[in-house]
C-alpha cells in the first residue's frame, strides 16, 4: 500500500468523494459562523457528503489551499471541483444554482 504525502491524501479525498466540505469543525459542531452557515444550508438537500475538520488536521489545514487556490475556510467541492466559500454556497442557494448542483450529485 502506498503512503500518500498530504498533497496526494487531499486529491485522494476530492476525487473519492461527490461532496465534501473542508470547515472549522464537524457538522454537528461547526466551530466558525461561515462553517456553520455552509452546513446550514447543506442540510436543506438532505444529501450525504464528506468533511474534513481542518483544525485537527494542520497539515491539511495549510496545504489545501496552495491546491484549490482559495485561501479561506470552508472549501466546497463537487465532483473533484472546488464550489468555493461560504459567501459563493450561500448565493448559489439564493439563486437556485446550487439546488440544482446539488440535484445532479448521486447518493
Amino acid at each position: 500500500m502506498q503512503v500518500l504525502d498530504t498533497e496526494g491524501r487531499i486529491r485522494q479525498q476530492i476525487a473519492e468523494n461527490p461532496v465534501i466540505l473542508y470547515m472549522k469543525g464537524t457538522p454537528d459542531a461547526p466551530e466558525c459562523g461561515f462553517s456553520r452557515a455552509v452546513v446550514e444550508t447543506l442540510k436543506k438537500f438532505g444529501k450525504p457528503y464528506a468533511f474534513v475538520n481542518v483544525l485537527t488536521a494542520p497539515h491539511i489545514r495549510e496545504k489545501l489551499p496552495k491546491i484549490s487556490q482559495w485561501p479561506t475556510y470552508p472549501q466546497f467541492f463537487v465532483n473533484g471541483e472546488l464550489i468555493g466559500g461560504c459567501d459563493i454556497v450561500l448565493g448559489m442557494d439564493k439563486d437556485g444554482s446550487l439546488k440544482e448542483l446539488m440535484d445532479k450529485v448521486a447518493n
